[in-house]
This record gives C-alpha cells, sequence and structure tokens, in this order.
C-alpha cells in the first residue's frame, strides 16, 4: 500500500539529520534542535545566536516550545513556490 502524503512528509522529516548548533545535546546547552541545513542556514545567515536565544528565554520560562521569528523558523520543506 502507498503512503499518503503526510505519512511520506513524516517520513522524510524524520530522516533528516537532527542536532544542535555545537552538537552537544539541547538539555545541556539550551540550544534549538534543528536539521543540520536548517542551522546551516541559520550560521550563514548569522541567526543562529537569535534562536538559541529565543530557546534559552522559552526553556527558562518553563516551556517547552519557543515562539521563533519569522527569519528563524525552521523551512518547510513541501511549500509552493509564490
Amino acid at each position: 500500500m502507498a503512503l499518503k502524503k503526510t505519512q511520506k512528509s513524516l517520513r522524510n522529516w524524520s530522516k533528516e539529520d537532527w542536532t544542535t548548533g555545537s552538537g552537544k545535546p539541547s538539555l545541556e546547552t539550551g540550544e534549538a534542535y534543528r536539521p543540520r541545513k536548517e542551522i546551516k542556514r541559520l550560521r550563514k545567515k548569522g541567526l543562529l545566536g537569535v534562536a538559541n536565544r529565543i530557546k534559552r528565554a522559552a526553556t527558562r520560562a518553563g516551556k517547552q516550545f519557543a515562539k521563533y521569528t519569522k527569519s528563524t523558523k525552521i523551512r518547510g520543506r513541501i511549500r509552493p513556490k509564490k
């Protein structure tokens, strides 16, 4: 049986190489946990530090998820071109 579009998306998402910028566990460093491609993109734009500050602030506030700015959000894999 063929996979549905959402199942394929989830499978691809889980196969991505997820890590932190330093490579250490997020609980130790408080860094954002993202796909390696996204870390590379944020480093290139100088936004990885911003994302990590947002994540650390949310963690200190007792939140599991951080509300990132538009420029630091994880980019969608399947996105229609405008």
